[in-house]
């Protein structure tokens, strides 16, 4: 048994002093008080539940959209875990119906397996004028067929998110598929502020990476992004310093009307613990000065984990630790209408995550 004694732990949506963890080879045996005779075996500023990430299209190597199966979401979700998410939503971007079925059928084929959090479609259902790095030729309406696939993983009471352009979907559509205890978010959208407030109304729950294929907010044209700011909707935002800029970054989130409706996502693709390049839509994306780009220099995902996310919030957006924190554990969890993880008896090393003073990973002995 190894003592560890944090400066700071999260525990119940806080960063708290006085505790003492007893963690044993496969995980945390004991939280108790700490006492004055304790003799620590680390001493980390921060023990936290591993991170959560929504937004996940690929790592490891592997994208979901090139390898929808039960062995690219263990390696993704092993890549992840490796780099301190102990959560992750895989994500298939713009595909196939016959694909977005494949990845139906294999996170239901996977179901139980640790760190599985259920399965993010990000589009086809999305505006063409904000695809971003999606396939415009895939880019369409929606497609009746998608309220089974959409059934068949609820009915596996399967977490799941749709990321849509609420101006493209028919609100009974958007109504329909909230009912179904789907998660919508709108993204890849270039809709007005009344758009998206009727999006909002007919059931989208969420934002996807806020600002980003989202038209500009300007003084008479507000847009989405200020129908989302002023909402009480949970918000995404990527925080890798290239998507957006951390004064936009700290705006939002000081301007939400309700505490701890932001959350941080990754949008890590295949980089992330893999090569440096990868082939998406028949089109190479690589990591270049530090982020993905396409052939044309267009942003094409992200090149970050969530940890250094986390930090990046600390330390260039000028967060409190503990709201950073929220953001990458609670929240998240809150968005999926889930329960965040606790730090108690039973919780895996994997699904712990310790910092030191810099806010870096440091390991457990």
């Amino acid at each position: 048994m190894t003592l560890i004694l944090p400066e700071l732990i999260w525990h119940d949506g806080a960063l708290r002093q006085g505790y003492a963890v007893e963690m044993g080879a496969e995980g945390i045996t004991a939280l108790r008080p700490a006492r004055p005779d304790d003799r620590p075996g680390a001493r980390p500023h921060i023990l936290m539940p591993a991170c959560t990430d929504l937004q996940v299209n690929g790592s490891g190597g592997v994208m979901l959209n090139s390898e929808p199966t039960v062995e690219g979401l263990a390696t993704i979700v092993a890549a992840q875990r490796a780099r301190g998410t102990g959560w992750v939503l895989p994500t298939l971007i713009t595909t196939t119906l016959e694909q977005m079925d494949q990845a139906a059928d294999a996170v239901i084929a996977a179901w139980g397996m640790p760190g599985l959090l259920g399965l993010h479609f990000e589009g086809p259902y999305l505006n063409p004028a904000r695809k971003g790095t999606h396939n415009l030729a895939q880019i369409r309406d929606f497609d009746p067929e998608t309220i089974a696939i959409l059934s068949r993983l609820r009915r596996a009471d399967i977490p799941v998110m749709l990321t849509l352009a609420p101006e493209r979907v028919a609100a009974d559509i958007i109504t329909r598929i909230a009912q179904m205890g789907v998660v919508v978010s709108a993204g890849h959208t270039d809709a007005t502020a009344d758009q998206a407030r009727a999006g909002l109304k007919a059931g989208v729950h969420c934002f996807t990476h806020l600002y980003n294929a989202m038209p500009q907010m300007q003084s008479r044209a507000p847009g989405v992004i200020a129908a989302a700011i002023n909402s009480d909707a949970y918000v995404g935002f990527i925080a890798d310093g290239h998507h957006v800029h951390w004064d936009m970054l700290a705006l939002a989130i000081r301007a939400r009307p309700l505490p701890r409706r932001m959350f941080v996502v990754s949008d890590a693709m295949s980089t992330i613990g893999g090569p440096d390049h990868f082939e998406l839509y028949g089109e190479r994306i690589e990591v270049r000065d530090g982020t993905l780009v396409n052939a044309a220099g267009s942003l094409a995902g992200a090149h970050i984990d969530m940890v250094e996310s986390l930090r990046n919030l600390i330390v260039h957006a000028g967060l409190d630790p503990a709201e950073a924190v929220a953001m990458a554990t609670d929240v998240p969890h809150h968005a999926m209408r889930l329960d965040p993880p606790q730090l108690a008896p039973g919780r895996s090393r994997a699904e712990c995550l310790a910092l030191d003073a810099d806010y870096r990973p440091m390991p457990l002995p």
